[in-house]
């Protein structure tokens, strides 16, 4: 599939599902959230970017701690929904942009973040070029996103179900994958944190799936699942149907050189 035609996927995914972003449990994880503030620490002066903002959680969560957040994201419809729900936060600027191509100039941000999203770029390390382009030397780059086992057969299931679910998803990579990105964008790694995050089938598989031919689909899979699989991602089934299941998710700072 073409790269743009990619995007476009991911502008129609997100356009039509904005508010269901926004009011997302997962994407509104208070705790993570939180977690995500303190590990960054930032600074009352700093200007920071918050690459595919979606409904806006980190660019929140930081407004009170710096600033400025410019809140980007490819999606015109997902961003002006979410400049509506804060549009009380009078230090967040709003701008149309991709991830892999960003407006902005060289060595700009003292911080970048990007939460959730980069799963859905088809060019990974065009994002994490552009990402360390835009910062300051010494400046910091956070990015919490799901990641693949290294195992190549778990990595396949788990990108399956994803891409079943939401045609609008790329890949999860793996940490070995995105630690070879940062090293050669000259981004320093120096704080990381992993966890099991549980999907709530039912909820999780409503956000993006656009019929119930696409339910049943993504749940047959599932439900075929090896035992390989079921036990690494702890999938739970009641009555013969997805109940939940566990995938890893991973935070990294790192530091431009």
């Amino acid at each position: 599939m073409e790269k743009e035609e990619v995007k476009k996927k991911v502008q129609n995914t997100f356009g039509k599902n904005a508010e269901k972003y926004v009011t997302s449990k997962i994407h509104g994880d208070a705790a993570e959230l939180n977690q995500l503030v303190q590990t960054l620490n930032p600074h009352k002066d700093w200007v920071v970017l918050d690459i595919a903002t979606g409904g806006g959680h980190v660019a929140k969560s930081l407004a009170p701690f710096v600033s400025q957040v410019f809140a980007a994201d490819l999606t015109k419809e997902m961003l002006a929904n979410t400049a509506r729900h804060l549009e009380s936060y009078k230090n967040i600027w709003y701008v149309t942009a991709d991830a892999e191509a960003l407006p902005f100039l060289d060595k700009y941000f003292d911080a970048v973040t990007c939460r959730i999203a980069p799963h859905h770029f088809p060019n990974p390390e065009r994002f994490i070029t552009e990402a360390g382009r835009v910062l300051k030397p010494g400046g910091h780059f956070l990015m919490i996103d799901n990641i693949s086992p290294e195992e190549k057969e778990l990595a396949g299931f788990m990108n399956t179900v994803e891409k079943l679910r939401d045609d609008s998803h790329c890949r999860c990579l793996s940490t070995g994958e995105w630690r070879k990105l940062f090293a050669a964008s000259g981004l320093h790694e120096t704080n990381t944190k992993s966890r099991k995050k549980t999907f709530e089938f039912p909820s999780w598989v409503r956000r993006t799936a656009e019929s119930d031919e696409q339910i049943r689909a993504v749940e047959d899979y599932i439900l075929q699942a090896d035992q390989a699989a079921a036990d690494y991602f702890q999938i739970e089934f009641h009555d013969g149907r997805v109940q939940s299941f566990k995938v890893d998710e991973w935070m990294a700072l790192c530091v431009k050189h």
